[in-house]
């Protein structure tokens, strides 16, 4: 009885066919390096980051890139201590190294607010909003613009001569208030801070070419004042978020 039931307990189905094809699959596949050292918590938070990083680089290279305003020359469209989001694929021209585009461009626009290299200085960037591009015939007398013998409508300037006066002198703040009548170049732009009487623009430097601009400013998504006091009274609250036009 003890023999019968010892017999029964160590007793095998006959396997199936399938079971043995399946047995010898398993037996002849080698054996990945993952199967004897899988992955740790660590490394798979390295890879995780690294991967994070990847992308991180490859949005600000080629998709979006985060600049602060140091100076007053676009207010009150923009203000010192505005951290805004510039958007370099509307303007994409081509990717580094390969020279085709991914997806459809345009060139920029009149009233485009754009951030470029300082043609004097290409290390630096400005932001200035577009007034004239290529083909337009550009006029300027005192607060008066035209573009094509039309008028601008420019709701968004600030005007205030004598901040121009005393930062420049009379003499060359006559020069600034007269400019053309000029046709822009194909592939330039004119280009004017929104502060009119502070602001180093092209009416100082000259045409912006297409190939210093990085992308179009859109959204100001954090805004900090210079005064003293703690953190949270110098944030401005109501600029968050705010859709720059």
């Amino acid at each position: 009885m003890t023999g019968q039931q010892s017999h029964e307990a160590v007793s095998l189905e006959k396997p199936t066919p399938r079971d043995q094809f399946k047995k010898q699959a398993d037996s002849g596949r080698k054996r990945s390096p993952s199967d004897h050292h899988p992955k740790t918590a660590l490394r798979e938070n390295v890879e995780a980051i690294v991967v994070a990083l990847i992308l991180a680089l490859l949005v600000r290279t080629f998709i979006f890139q985060a600049f602060k305003i140091p100076s007053g020359s676009m207010k009150d469209t923009l203000l010192v201590g505005d951290h805004i989001l510039v958007n370099k694929f509307i303007y994409e021209t081509g990717l580094p190294y390969v020279g085709f585009s991914l997806f459809p461009h345009h060139a920029p626009e009149r009233n485009d607010i754009i951030v470029f290299k300082y043609p004097k200085e290409p290390n630096r960037d400005f932001i200035k909003r577009c007034i004239a591009k290529g083909d337009d015939t550009l006029y300027i007398r005192g607060d008066e613009v035209k573009i094509n013998n039309v008028i601008r409508d420019e709701p968004f300037v600030k005007k205030d001569e004598r901040q121009l006066q005393s930062s420049m002198g009379r003499n060359l703040s006559q020069i600034y208030n007269r400019y053309g009548p000029r046709k822009i170049p194909e592939h330039k732009y004119f280009m004017m801070g929104d502060n009119r009487y502070n602001s180093q623009d092209s009416r100082y430097w000259g045409l912006l070419d297409q190939d210093l601009i990085k992308g179009k400013a859109f959204l100001i998504y954090l805004s900090i004042n210079d005064n003293r006091g703690p953190l949270w009274t110098k944030i401005r609250w109501n600029r968050f978020f705010k859709i720059i036009r």
